[in-house]
């Protein structure tokens, strides 16, 4: 099953004397800049009808065409797995993702992922870029994810995130007391020894920044309101622990709470038994990629983690 993909455009007087490369991104904003160079290389996108190359330099009036087939070659097989939608609309779909789901597949993980449900609940996002996804959360974090329906809202969400002008709110229950509020800048890399794990690194880590409000406090956790300037591999979780307040249950960066008086049974019970790291994606904001709108979805709370909150809210009352 193929795309067909047919566009002219113009070159205007303001790019006069720009690459060919670069008046072609300008032009046909809804395809990325290394697929345009693809397309220019292969004489799928032409000047006047000839074929050039990246570098060519371009006059006004010259005529650019893009004439292409896109094969849907996904390799990820559709599956019928139950699906949360939110929103969706030609554009795009905003899903709400359960713990436990894995986002795309990888190692050891082929089949069962939300990529696999979305190409089952449109098959079209086969010609779209990793099923639309733009962006993910782990495993066991549950909450709002956009996926991008059409390769032109693909590209117009990547750059939102390139731009960091997509709002991500997190609610999330971390161990002992941090500040009212707080900002965590620490760059994040693979960690030296145990590759599966990210870091705070030094040297030779991607920035990335987190913001913290205080919501609640409990005896020995909190319930804090988190969002992202950036969005690293394992960000919120590596960020927290780096600075002493690992999130109840994360089983990589976490830590159990001991005993002593500091902590009743009741709460300790709540607290150990939470299997998942206590983080839930809770608002999305973004523009709209096809209205150039402003849009925001929230998310309530998973059970388990507003049956952690109501644990830990009556062992306080009664300690």
């Amino acid at each position: 099953m193929t795309e067909k993909i047919q566009q002219q455009a113009i070159v205007p007087d303001e790019l006069d004397g720009l690459r060919f490369d670069r008046i072609a991104v300008q032009l046909f904003p809804d395809f990325s800049r290394a697929r345009l160079q693809s397309w220019i290389k292969s004489g799928a996108l032409r000047v006047d009808g000839q074929q050039g190359k990246p570098s060519d330099a371009l006059a006004p009036d010259m005529r650019l065409s893009v004439n292409v087939e896109l094969e849907q070659h996904s390799e990820w097989q559709p599956q019928s797995i139950a699906l949360h939608i939110v929103h969706e609309d030609a554009a795009i779909i905003v899903v709400n993702k359960p713990a436990g789901l894995v986002v795309h597949p990888g190692a050891g993980q082929a089949a069962g992922t939300l990529a696999n449900a979305l190409l089952h609940h449109c098959s079209e996002l086969a010609a779209v870029p990793r099923a639309g996804i733009v962006h993910r959360l782990d495993k066991n974090t549950s909450g709002l994810l956009v996926i991008a329906k059409t390769l032109s809202a693909h590209q117009r969400l990547v750059q939102q995130l390139q731009q960091r002008t997509v709002k991500r709110q997190y609610i999330a229950v971390v161990h002992g007391s941090p500040p009212a509020q707080g900002k965590v800048d620490a760059a994040l890399g693979r960690h030296p020894v145990q590759r599966k794990k990210m870091a705070v690194r030094k040297s030779g880590g991607k920035p990335a920044i987190t913001h913290f409000t205080t919501l609640q406090r409990f005896t020995t956790a909190t319930l804090l309101r988190l969002h992202l300037e950036t969005g690293r591999t394992h960000q919120i979780r590596v960020h927290m622990a780096s600075i002493g307040h690992a999130l109840v249950g994360d089983p990589v960066y976490g830590a159990r709470p001991g005993g002593g008086a500091a902590i009743n049974a009741e709460l300790r019970k709540a607290i150990n038994a939470f299997s998942r790291q206590a983080l839930h994606a809770q608002k999305l904001g973004l523009q709209h990629p096809q209205t150039g709108q402003l849009s925001q979805w929230e998310a309530e709370l998973p059970a388990d983690l507003a049956d952690l909150l109501s644990s830990l809210r009556a062992a306080e009352a009664n300690a």
